[in-house]
């Protein structure tokens, strides 16, 4: 039989079930997962195992058992180690376009099969593990070692292997991973299936795979789309908005990997300026002049945006922004600093939790001069917090803006969680070997600044010289930040 037809065969027998399930009450099929709505019921729910095994399909359940043995069998297909890499690559493609008509719930159990079925054998594991043990010391410990490894690698990692052999394979990985995430928690048999992508991802995707492209306004339109879709950080608005980003001042980069060439995994926006900015609006101001490149001595990167959810834990920034400055310092060696604009995204939510915390840290003067300023003596958490939804109204002899200021320093500067910033974004430049350099009172004045960070935004400075220095400071528990920042401490 040719591949052809065992493509059409294969998938032409997957459809009834698609078919039938799409006909279901909308009570079962939902958003939750099977397991959630049977626990929900009182009732626990089967095993992949046990499903296998069965005869009748439960109500819960997406697929029946006979069309789940099915799918089994069409993936167990794909590794038959009598065919090659092209014919499984084709029956892998042939999978993947059932599962683009598949509802969330049988794309589940699809992965559910991945997870559990395609495991490494344990006693060959286990039998190759005491043969190195007891080779260790001897001439043979090599090979036993090489034994070792070649036992504990799972089918799971063959199957993931074929399915990225056809064109679209890529794409479609990484996009099967960014719908399984949002359910690792709900279900912890999926867990074993995402460490073994994630690690597959952090080969397939390392570094020194991906090509650095500078995306400009004669970019094609569909890649230009792509940033509008994917900007993370400042929201672009129009075409003339994008325009302005992409203008001759400006730089935009992105890391790109040849199986998914027209798809950026991460860029990078770049603004050139004469000082450290510290205001988002002129930057995104569509009638601003264009900056004179001639002058200019800072390049400021705005706004950094991954693009692909099911990457996550796979790392590019670190790398890009090295690319990128070794980019610019050829093009414009006037450059001296390259600094961030950046916003602070979990300062508010964390300190709603902590304002009374930070309150008894202030001594009885400041505590006073706070209670007059808010009519309130002592001031209270819930008073601080009313006071500063009006944050961009307080003037710089503020007693509210100078905590607010001092609360945002000793958030950056000192709250860890697991030894890493608490912070995400300082978290992600911190560990890029980045120092907290400056806070920019009403640096972000609009609707998602105000809510995030009260307008406050941040500076931090890459230091080219200093960043093996920062990084070996953060992983003592010690956050790097400027003088300025420490005086501000409470």
């Amino acid at each position: 039989m040719s591949a052809p037809e065992w493509i059409t065969r294969s998938v032409s027998k997957l459809r009834p079930a698609a078919k039938s399930a799409s006909k279901m009450p909308a009570a079962q099929v939902d958003k939750a997962p099977a397991a959630t709505k049977s626990v929900a019921n009182g009732e626990a729910a089967r095993s992949t195992r046990e499903r296998l095994k069965a005869t009748l399909r439960k109500k819960e359940e997406a697929l029946s058992p006979r069309v789940l043995r099915r799918t089994l069998e069409e993936l167990k297909a794909i590794v038959d180690p009598q065919v090659s890499e092209v014919e499984g690559g084709r029956r892998a493609q042939g999978v993947a376009g059932w599962y683009a008509k598949a509802t969330l719930e049988q794309r589940r159990d699809m992965w559910l099969l991945i997870s559990e079925q395609f495991v490494a054998d344990t006693h060959k594991v286990q039998l190759a593990q005491a043969q190195l043990a007891a080779a260790v010391g001897t001439p043979d410990e090599a090979v036993a070692e090489v034994r070792y490894r070649r036992a504990t690698v799972s089918p799971r990692r063959r199957l993931l292997q074929r399915f990225s052999a056809f064109p679209e394979g890529f794409r479609f990985l990484v996009d099967m991973r960014a719908d399984m995430l949002p359910h690792l928690k709900a279900d912890k048999r999926l867990q074993a299936l995402d460490v073994e992508m994630e690690y597959m991802f952090s080969t397939w995707f390392d570094v020194g795979f991906l090509d650095l492209r500078r995306i400009s306004w004669d970019s094609p339109a569909s890649l230009i789309e792509k940033l509008i879709k994917y900007e993370a950080v400042h929201d672009i608005k129009s075409w003339s908005d994008v325009k302005n980003r992409l203008d001759s001042d400006r730089r935009c980069y992105g890391f790109f990997h040849p199986r998914m060439p027209d798809e950026p995994l991460i860029f990078v926006e770049v603004a050139f300026t004469d000082g450290m900015a510290d205001d988002i609006m002129p930057l995104l101001d569509e009638s601003a002049a264009p900056a004179d490149l001639k002058k200019a001595t800072t390049a400021i990167f705005y706004s950094i945006s991954n693009t692909q959810t099911g990457l996550r834990g796979v790392s590019f920034g670190d790398s890009l922004i090295k690319r990128v400055v070794e980019t610019l310092n050829v093009e414009f060696p006037r450059l001296k600093h390259f600094a961030t604009l950046s916003p602070i995204p979990g300062f508010r939510p964390w300190l709603v939790k902590n304002a009374g915390a930070m309150l008894d840290k202030l001594d009885d003067k400041e505590r006073g001069l706070l209670g007059r300023a808010l009519g309130a003596t002592p001031p209270t958490a819930q008073q601080v917090l009313a006071a500063a939804d009006d944050a961009l109204a307080l003037n710089e002899k503020s007693p509210l803006r100078r905590l607010l200021l001092r609360c945002a320093a000793h958030y950056l500067g000192r709250e860890l969680d697991g030894g890493r910033p608490l912070d995400p974004v300082a978290r992600f430049h911190l560990g890029n070997g980045a120092r907290v350099e400056r806070l920019n009172w009403g640096g972000d004045p609009s609707p998602k600044g105000l809510k995030q960070s009260y307008g406050l935004m941040v500076n931090y400075l890459y230091d080219l010289k200093r960043l093996d220095k920062h990084r070996a400071l953060l992983a003592q528990g010690k956050i790097p930040v400027a003088g300025a920042i420490e005086d501000l401490y409470i």
